[in-house]
């Protein structure tokens, strides 16, 4: 099962990412591999993993500093080799992180490092959960070339709404093979959505959406730059759980 969380910045893409990988691992459904596709990396501090090594660094090596190929090795090996090594091996989650290359130039080079190792690293793991930059970088790209569930995270605006419907036209003008779309409205208070953002939903034609509780307790999580995965008995916690739960019984029938 391949998830990916998209949306625009700020809206809790990142939490949503590391409680479904917590989720994930409470129902034993391991191993996964936790993707963090934003140069900006922050899922590895959620999930309570020191990032290590990343692509990023790997451009740094082939293109800038020109890697030392060992003899009877191809410089094509040498980058497969080095793409596995960028795996950070954890508790029945694995980090494969983006980064950002340390001087100027293109991003090109890491988007397609990201989509092969993605690629050849998928048959490894029964879920992988893709936290994408904020905006639509890897959708344009087709970093993220197909996934079973593509979750729209917005938070409670209607600005969220709209960036949400952008990057599901942009998937379908790309031919992004997508099993389901799921619209996530996060961190909405008790007295549930506002006027405004319901109607921008039922214009949008987004469908249903599941609605993710403003929560005291992640909030200062996140705010403290705390792992996240262990959260799981918080009022976000458990509706994330939910989440999974109805998204693993749609798999299964």
């Amino acid at each position: 099962m391949k998830i990916a969380v998209a949306g625009k910045g700020g809206t809790g893409k990142t939490t949503l990412a590391a409680m479904m990988i917590g989720a994930l691992r409470q129902r034993g459904i391991l191993p996964v591999l936790a993707v963090d596709a934003d140069p900006n990396d922050n899922l590895g501090p959620a999930l309570g993993m020191k990032v290590t090594r990343t692509l990023g660094e790997i451009r740094e090596e082939f293109i800038d500093k020109r890697p030392d190929i060992p003899a009877g090795m191809t410089k094509g090996a040498l980058l497969e080799m080095r793409m596995h090594q960028s795996v950070i091996e954890g508790q029945g989650v694995d980090l494969l992180v983006m980064g950002r290359p340390e001087g100027p130039g293109c991003y090109c080079f890491v988007n397609n490092l990201l989509r092969k190792s993605i690629d050849e690293l998928s048959g490894n793991y029964r879920a992988i959960v893709i936290d994408n930059e904020a905006g639509m970088e890897h959708l344009s790209r087709k970093t993220v070339g197909s996934v079973d569930r593509l979750f729209l995270v917005s938070d409670h605006t209607v600005k969220g709404i709209r960036t949400a419907l952008r990057l599901r036209k942009l998937a379908d003008d790309m031919a992004v093979l997508i099993s389901e779309t799921l619209l996530i409205v996060n961190r909405v208070g008790t007295d549930g959505l506002s006027d405004a953002v319901r109607w921008e939903i039922e214009q949008s034609g987004l469908g249903p959406c599941v609605i993710l509780p403003e929560d005291v307790g992640i909030a200062q999580a996140c705010r403290d730059d705390a792992p996240l995965v262990d959260l799981l008995e918080t009022p976000y916690g458990r509706a994330v759980r939910k989440l999974l739960d109805t998204t693993l019984t749609k798999d299964m029938t």
